[in-house]
């Protein structure tokens, strides 16, 4: 038999039996002073941490970010600069489901990244989707409640979901794509990132650019209809975490082509839409996006709690060169998510290993939960405030960013002529060919099956407005499935979609 370690106690002493409990007598009772059977046992019931509110069912890799193309007159940003390759982390998600839910479900798909720069980390927390179903923060939890549990029937409401998104306009393009073929991508590998958010660059010389991110798969498009995805979740509930951790367990390792839209910081002034407004997209006719680089997840996680469930994502992370926007859902974000964290996982969540910078860091934070570094990152156990005049750590005024020259008031941003939520929605449903028409109205209807009438009338006068076609097609498609029960989309060849 080959030497193997020695089975020890979380204080390092050697366990001399973990198959039987200590007894008074070979019949009595367990003793008090079999502490490693309490510690094994207190330890299980603190097992789990709180799962995420929403984002909850996740799947995720490390990899890399190689810079190829030149956006130097941009952004400062060292991370950006040609030739620069950053070690970084993806976790992929369904929004509404809780941990164990099924992963080929009909949703909205978290896209977060974590870069860990040489400047600290930089988080890019975004969708599979360049828009989403609200722009202003204080309909987010609202709208997280649609999604979530009725709290008398502890059951998922579709009536809740559609009451909300017949009553919330803006919300059209973003349930058309969810509706659309590509709101069930086959695995993480086979669809579309988006930062979503308006995000900004700046360079040296103190200008400012607005900035979209887009994560574009080199793997293809691929999707379910219903159908397939009843089947698929019928055999696994897994099968997201099965394609990404198996095929990067076999070396098949999945890129994405990185692309920036940038649009100069005045011309937030002129555009007919809001480019703050995140349930809006910026034409390609007008602001073309520019490869700059390629993503690649190219290493499986050791251990699947620490690493994937204990990252913490936040748009708050920044760095020198990368910045915030007049974006409300982003302002709202970029304090809610470190905050959940803080609840999550601890005060100090960003000193576990996963969420740690690889730069040095220095602070003045003390105590509280988690805090397992030994004390303030100062370098001085007498610099634990500041100012002081014992050589802690000070401000650097060059990561300071350039003064906003537009209008500060973001709320004048949503006037742009009547803030049309319908045009961009036209123009995304007449890029569908008629198979993925078929298929989206086939997709509408299941859902709306069994909400009431007036919501689903005053939801259809949405999609009359967007297209006569729209509405007339959602009808036919529950009129077909009346008296049964809700029709599945048929499997058709997907075409890519059209990039937004």
């Amino acid at each position: 038999m080959t030497d193997r370690p020695t089975l020890t106690t979380t204080a390092g002493s050697p366990v001399p039996d973990n198959q039987n409990s200590w007894t008074a007598g070979e019949r009595g009772p367990v003793l008090l002073q079999d502490y490693q059977l309490i510690e094994k046992l207190a330890h299980q019931n603190r097992e789990r941490v709180p799962e995420r509110v929403v984002h909850a069912k996740g799947w995720g890799a490390h990899g890399t970010l190689k810079i190829t193309g030149d956006i130097s007159k941009y952004t400062k940003a060292k991370c950006l600069q040609p030739g620069a390759e950053t070690p970084m982390l993806a976790r992929f998600s369904t929004v509404a489901g809780e941990a164990g839910a099924a992963d080929a479900e009909r949703d909205v798909r978290g896209f977060a990244l974590k870069f860990y720069t040489d400047e600290g980390n930089w988080d890019l927390v975004g969708n599979n989707t360049p828009v989403f179903f609200v722009r202003d923060p204080y309909k987010f939890p609202d709208f997280i409640h649609t999604q979530k549990r009725h709290p008398k029937t502890n059951m998922r409401s579709p009536t809740a979901m559609w009451d909300f998104w017949s009553l919330s306009p803006e919300s059209l393009h973003q349930v058309t794509i969810l509706m659309s073929d590509r709101g069930l991508p086959v695995d993480p590998m086979h669809m579309n990132g988006y930062g979503s958010h308006t995000f900004s660059f700046w360079n040296d010389a103190g200008e400012r650019y607005w900035v979209k991110f887009h994560f574009k798969t080199q793997q293809g498009h691929a999707h379910y209809t219903n159908e397939e995805a009843d089947q698929i979740i019928g055999k696994t509930r897994e099968s997201y975490q099965e394609a990404l951790f198996g095929g990067i367990d076999k070396g098949e390792f999945p890129r994405w082509t990185v692309q920036v839209q940038i649009m100069p910081e005045l011309d937030a002034e002129k555009t007919s839409y809001n480019p703050f407004d995140l349930t809006k997209v910026w034409p390609h006719s007008e602001y073309p996006p520019i490869d700059i680089g390629v993503m690649e997840l190219n290493r499986n996680a050791e251990n699947y709690f620490a690493e994937i469930e204990n990252a913490a994502f936040s748009p708050s992370n920044i760095v020198p060169g990368i910045g915030y926007s007049p974006d409300k859902m982003l302002q709202a974000r970029v304090f809610a998510y470190a905050d959940a964290h803080r609840h999550r996982l601890g005060t100090h969540y960003e000193t576990i290993p996963v969420n740690r910078p690889k730069n040095e860091v220095h602070h003045y934070h003390r105590d509280g939960q988690m805090n397992v570094y030994g004390g303030i990152k100062t370098g001085n156990p007498d610099a634990y405030y500041e100012p002081n005049s014992v050589n802690g750590p000070v401000e650097q005024p060059s990561a300071k960013e350039p003064p906003l020259r537009i209008h500060g008031d973001a709320d004048r941003y949503n006037h742009r002529i009547g803030n049309d939520d319908y045009v961009q929605v036209t123009a995304l449903f007449n890029l569908f060919d008629d198979g993925e028409k078929s298929r989206l109205f086939a997709n509408i209807a299941a859902a709306m099956s069994g909400i009431p009438q007036e919501i689903a009338d005053r939801q259809l006068a949405h999609f009359d407005r967007v297209h006569p076609d729209y509405g007339a097609g959602v009808r036919k498609a529950r009129e077909t499935m009346t008296g049964r029960e809700p029709a599945i989309s048929v499997t058709a060849k997907t075409p890519q979609q059209a990039a937004e």
